[in-house]
C-alpha cells in the first residue's frame, strides 16, 4: 500500500462513534441535506428505512434531513405506495427531465435525482436495507458537515453472506458479501488508481456528497456508477478530500452469480473508459444457462452510456439561477 494511502487511512477513516449527534447538529447550521433512495420494486424494505430516518433524523429534536426523496425507477410493485405512506417524497424517474429519454440503471436514477432535490449535501442510500440503522445516515453526512475540507464519503462496514440456511446453522457468514468487490473492483482499484486501495467498500450504495462535486461529475447509468464516481472525485478533488465511516453491518437482498457477472461487466468497461478514454471493446456479455437440452447462451448488453455532469444540463443551470 502507498504511504498517502496509510497516511489517509489514519486521517480519513472514522467510526460512526467518532461524531456525536451533538457535534454534527452544532455544525449543521444553515446547511442543507437531501437523502436520496434509488428504488425498484423494494417494496419490502423502502418503508422501514424511511421511517427510520424520519422518526429519528427529521424530528424537531434532531433535524439533521432536510429532504427525504424516493426516486422510483418504474416499479410494478407498491414501492411508491409504501415509501408514500411511511412519509418519503415519491417522484417518478421519467418524470424527471422527461427531454432525455430514460434508460436503466441505478446510475441514471442517481443522476436525474439531483434535478429533484435541494440539498447543499446529497447522501444515497440503497433501499432494499434490512435492519436498517439512522447510523448509515449520520455517519457519512457528519464528516462533511463538521469539516469543510471533505467533500465525498463513503459508508463501510460488515456484508455478511446469507447462504440460505438455517439461522441455527450459521446460515450467515461474516464478512463475506461483496464478491463483484473483492473480485473485480478492488484488484482493478489496487492496479490502476491505487489511491483508492484503502476503500474497504468501494461499490457500496452508501455514500454522501457536496452537490458542488456531485453536479461537476458524469454518471454511468448503470452498475459502474459507484466506481465512476469514486474515481472521478479522486481526479477532481483529490485523495485528501474523500473519507470513509465504518457503520457497522450492512444486510440486504444478494443476487445470483449471473446478474453479478453482469454487474462485473458494468464496472470493468466503466474501469475501461476512464482508463482509455478511447476505442471500447465489444460491450456485450454472454453467459451460458442450463436447459432441458444442455446450456444455452445468454447475451446481454453491458452498460456503455454515461450521463454527462448535470451543469451541462440547460434545465439544471435554469433551476440553480432561479
Amino acid at each position: 500500500m502507498l504511504e498517502e494511502v496509510e497516511r489517509w487511512l489514519d486521517r480519513r477513516s472514522w467510526s460512526v462513534a467518532d461524531r456525536p449527534m451533538e457535534r454534527i447538529l452544532a455544525a449543521k447550521r444553515n446547511t442543507r441535506v437531501s437523502v436520496v433512495l434509488p428504488a425498484l420494486n423494494e417494496e419490502a424494505t423502502v418503508g422501514d428505512i424511511v421511517a427510520v430516518i424520519r422518526r429519528e433524523l427529521m424530528s424537531e429534536a434532531v433535524p439533521l434531513v432536510d429532504e427525504l426523496v424516493v426516486i422510483d425507477s418504474g416499479s410494478t410493485d407498491r414501492t411508491a405506495e409504501v415509501a408514500v405512506a411511511a412519509g418519503a417524497r415519491v417522484v417518478a424517474r421519467d418524470a424527471i427531465l422527461p427531454r432525455i429519454p430514460a434508460v436503466p440503471g441505478k446510475g441514471e436514477v442517481l443522476w436525474r435525482s439531483l434535478m429533484v432535490t435541494s440539498g447543499d449535501i446529497v447522501c444515497f442510500v440503497d433501499a432494499d436495507l434490512r435492519d436498517f440503522s439512522a447510523d448509515f445516515v449520520t455517519g457519512i453526512v457528519g464528516p462533511l458537515l463538521t469539516d469543510p475540507d471533505i467533500d465525498f464519503v463513503k459508508a463501510t462496514y460488515d456484508r455478511p453472506f446469507d447462504t440460505g440456511l438455517d439461522a441455527s446453522a450459521s446460515g450467515k457468514t461474516p464478512g463475506q458479501g461483496g464478491r463483484v468487490t473483492e473480485l473485480v473492483a478492488r484488484p482493478l482499484l489496487n492496479l490502476h488508481w491505487p489511491q483508492l486501495a484503502g476503500f474497504v467498500q468501494p461499490l457500496g450504495g452508501e455514500y454522501a456528497a457536496r452537490r458542488s462535486l456531485l453536479e461537476r461529475l458524469p454518471f454511468p447509468v448503470g452498475y459502474g456508477v459507484e466506481l465512476g464516481l469514486l474515481v472521478d472525485a479522486l481526479h477532481t478533488v483529490g485523495l485528501d478530500a474523500l473519507a470513509q465511516v465504518d457503520v457497522g453491518v450492512r444486510k440486504h437482498r444478494h443476487q445470483d452469480e449471473r446478474a453479478l457477472g453482469r454487474m462485473a461487466a458494468a464496472i470493468y468497461r466503466t474501469a475501461q473508459l476512464r482508463l482509455s478514454r478511447g476505442h471500447l471493446v465489444r460491450p456485450r456479455l454472454t453467459q451460458f444457462e442450463r436447459g432441458e437440452d444442455g446450456f444455452t447462451p445468454r447475451t446481454y448488453a453491458v452498460d456503455t452510456e454515461e450521463r454527462p455532469p448535470m451543469v451541462d444540463i440547460t434545465e439544471y443551470t435554469r433551476r440553480r439561477v432561479a
